[in-house]
């Protein structure tokens, strides 16, 4: 087994080093700013509106917090299932990972991934809702697959796509965060692996079996309890070490423009590994270029693309620049990543402990549990979402099985192998819907000029028409 599994790391790491090189980062930062710039940087010049219309819009009780239409969820549903899945071991397990492999530096590049990928999302949504459809129950479907079928007239790019999500799904969505479930559990509580797998496995059964509306219902209420526990917990371990915030800022600096050559080997080699990491675990965490939180968002009860675009700026911002940021610097803060033989969850569970003790520990292994529990859920969505598309019904349910499946053999999975697969698959699912993106850019500034036309501007312009509304 162990020959095997070292043969399966050689073989993933040759094609990662190709999904994941240079050619990637460029066409994923290269979009982002390229959408920021044709929507004229939304994110910061309408960043207030973003806030004010999203999640302070469910303080204030508006529609966004419920839905009308009983074949489809809330705006605040889809981004709370959304958040299930984004929110998950990357922001805990992946943030030092990242540290460990790219350096401190490798932080700054997870910011700028984040940053540009938030208009990188806010497309992408914005053509799911444009090109989403009812299927025979009633319910919404759309997502990339959708957008690249009739949006570029591409249906094998589009199947492309729905299959590496698939895989995907049981890599990012399963595999990578059961994994993180079962190795706290065993660190902290002793608790053999299996048997939290066999748990894990029950405990998502009983929710995935109810359907997309059991599993919002129950995403709404679970991720912001578990967002705000760690937050909370995240900033008394930065106040208690605020003398080194200056400091892990400057490392956070000081290593993305790193140029010294290491070994002999080519000036800014340090630059390019904190690029790569800060790049994979940024989109592995947000998912922004992947494509994937477009097929949850497609099912909100809204009327505009541009409405629920919105709710995809704030996805990314809360996800990487607020959860993702604070993991770093409890890190950073408190030296966690110069401890040696510390790797993975060790390093975040020494950053807790250090300011709380043993229940620090606790806290961490508590926070993997249900970050991941409830990315397990989002995915699940995903992949009914894709399964459906390519082999209907029938192959939905299969795929909830095969789902189930893999959840109780990630439980006993190596951790290494774990992440450099999900890395892998995340690049393959990222192509096509970039392609996509990309391509259909033009058609995703005139639905956000007609926006901003009416609303801003208040202009007498009449809303465009989705495209199955014009056929």
């Amino acid at each position: 087994m162990d020959k095997f599994i070292s043969t399966a790391e050689s073989i993933n790491a040759a094609v990662n080093d190709v999904v994941w090189g240079v050619p990637m980062l460029v066409l994923l930062l290269a979009v982002g700013i390229y959408l920021s710039c044709g929507t004229k940087f939304l994110q910061i010049t309408k960043f207030g509106y973003v806030l004010k219309n999203t999640i302070f819009a469910v303080f204030r009780g508006k529609d966004a917090a419920r839905s009308k239409d009983k074949n489809a969820i809330s705006q605040f549903q889809a981004l709370a299932t959304a958040l299930a899945a984004t929110v998950g071991t990357g922001n805990i397990v992946g943030v030092a990972t990242a540290i460990a492999a790219g350096g401190a530096g490798a932080v700054f590049w997870m910011w700028v991934s984040a940053f540009f990928g938030m208009m990188t999302k806010y497309a992408e949504i914005v053509l799911g809702i444009y090109f989403r459809r009812r299927n025979a129950n009633g319910e919404w479907s759309g997502g990339p697959m959708y957008y690249i079928e009739k949006g570029l007239h591409q249906k094998w790019l589009a199947v492309l796509f729905a299959v590496f999500c698939l895989f995907a799904s049981f890599g990012i969505g399963s595999i990578a965060q059961v994994n993180g479930i079962s190795t706290a559990m065993e660190s902290s509580f002793h608790i053999p692996k299996l048997l939290t797998g066999i748990v894990v496995c029950t405990l998502v059964a009983i929710i995935v079996f109810g359907g997309i509306q059991r599993i919002a219902s129950v995403t709404e209420r679970f991720v912001p309890f578990m967002a705000i526990v760690y937050v909370v917990g995240a900033l008394a371990v930065i106040a208690v070490n605020y003398k080194q915030i200056l400091p892990a800022l400057s490392e956070i600096f000081a290593g993305a423009f790193h140029l010294k050559s290491v070994g002999g080997g080519v000036v800014g080699y340090g630059i390019a590994r904190a690029m790569r990491y800060g790049f994979a675990r940024g989109v592995f965490s947000n998912e922004a270029g992947l494509g994937s939180s477009v097929l949850v968002h497609t099912c909100a009860d809204v009327d505009e693309p541009v409405k629920q675009g919105l709710w995809g700026i704030f996805e990314v911002f809360f996800d990487t620049m607020v959860i993702c940021s604070l993991t770093a610097f409890a890190i950073l803060t408190t030296r966690a990543h110069r401890v040696t033989g510390l790797e993975g969850i060790n390093v975040t569970m020494h950053a807790f402990e250090s300011v709380f003790g043993k229940a620090g520990g606790y806290a961490v292994s508590v926070g993997i549990v249900l970050f991941a529990f409830s990315t397990l859920l989002g995915w699940s969505v995903y992949g009914c979402r894709v399964a459906e598309y390519l082999g209907g019904p029938k192959f939905k349910t299969i795929y909830k099985f095969l789902f189930l499946a893999v959840v109780l053999v990630g439980s006993v999975s190596s951790v290494q192998l774990v992440w450099d697969i999900s890395d892998t698959f995340n690049g393959l699912m990222a192509l096509p819907n970039l392609i996509g993106v990309l391509l259909l850019s033009p058609l995703v500034f005139r639905i956000t000029q007609n926006y901003r036309e009416r609303v801003f501007l208040h202009k007498s312009v009449k809303p465009m028409l989705s495209f199955y509304d014009k056929k």
